[in-house]
């Protein structure tokens, strides 16, 4: 089996299941560890909702999508800064039953390469404590700890890496 790489609609049918796959596990892993529950229908419906990935479409900003064997197994996206210097990496996902192939370090670094051919000069992104497994390839992908760069409520680490020029 092989991983491929290749950009996706952030609205397509692939990309709203990731997002949900995504954003459900983060989720409750957030509220089983504070508050000792998963998160509530309702809420995950409206969260999900709410963050629909319009802001990871062209051009400013773009949704990886990693297939093993031809089917979908995770996601990266990147928001381009303002003024274009800098590249948020975001939504960095595998399925679980994919994961500990390569494939989480194949798409951050597709990413970085769609960030420096769009001119960025680093990436940044947050991350929480919990996620003990995306700090841990981040540090291994040369990603450095940082000062804040948002307010974001639940982010608890913030890296950067420089992205040398294309």
């Amino acid at each position: 089996m092989t991983w491929t790489v290749a950009p996706e609609p952030p609205d397509s049918p692939v990309a709203l299941a990731l997002w949900r796959a995504y954003y459900t596990e983060v989720s409750d892993r957030w509220y089983l560890l504070h508050e000792r529950r998963r998160t509530d229908p309702d809420e995950l419906e409206r969260e999900i909702a709410a963050r629909p990935g319009a802001d990871l479409a062209p051009p400013r900003g773009l949704l990886l999508v990693a297939r093993y064997g031809g089917a979908p197994a995770g996601s990266a996206g990147i928001r381009l800064s303002p003024d274009g210097t800098a590249a948020e990496l975001t939504r960095v996902f595998l399925y679980e039953a994919m994961r500990g192939r390569g494939g989480a370090a194949l798409l951050v670094r597709a990413a970085e390469e769609a960030a420096r051919e769009r001119g960025a000069r680093r990436m940044i992104l947050d991350t929480r404590t919990d996620l003990v497994e995306a700090r841990a390839l981040y540090a291994r992908l040369g990603y450095a700890e940082t000062a804040p760069h948002n307010d974001d409520p639940y982010a608890e680490h913030w890296f950067a890496k420089p992205l040398a020029p294309a």
